[in-house]
């Protein structure tokens, strides 16, 4: 493979798109907790931090500092966060919530924003080391 077109991370993609899977599961097994199992009133910082990570991995994995990479990488955290939110409606003490669902969608959309400006940042240090 050539890392020059795959971007900045291609040979590492690979291991992001099993990052994706293995948070996935994470999220999954958050989800399945019973209501009383979850500690204190964090549903929304969890709900932030769970996503925030996950749209950054999806961005990783799809290695390409884009909008169509971002617009994807959101669209697949987002709609797993539906899935996120009707596995809910089968856990005890569980709900679904749209609320829950916004968070989601909207700190996918930061992390992964962030993970883009990571991209950008390491295409131009790469640059400026083998210039």
């Amino acid at each position: 493979m050539n890392t020059r077109t795959a971007g900045p991370l291609g040979r590492y993609r690979h291991v992001a798109r099993l990052a994706v899977i293995i948070w996935a599961l994470v999220i999954f097994g958050f989800s399945s907790l019973h209501g009383s199992d979850i500690p204190g009133n964090y549903s929304v910082l969890g709900h932030f931090i769970l996503y925030f990570i996950l749209g950054g991995l999806l961005l990783l994995a799809l290695g390409r500092p884009s909008r169509a990479a971002l617009a994807a990488a959101v669209m697949l955290a987002s709609a797993y966060g539906i899935t996120d939110e009707f596995h809910q409606s089968f856990v005890p003490g569980r709900c679904p919530d749209p609320a829950d669902w916004a968070v989601d969608t909207g700190s996918a959309i930061i992390g992964a924003a962030v993970a883009v400006l990571l991209l950008l940042f390491i295409r131009e240090h790469n640059r400026r080391v083998s210039a």
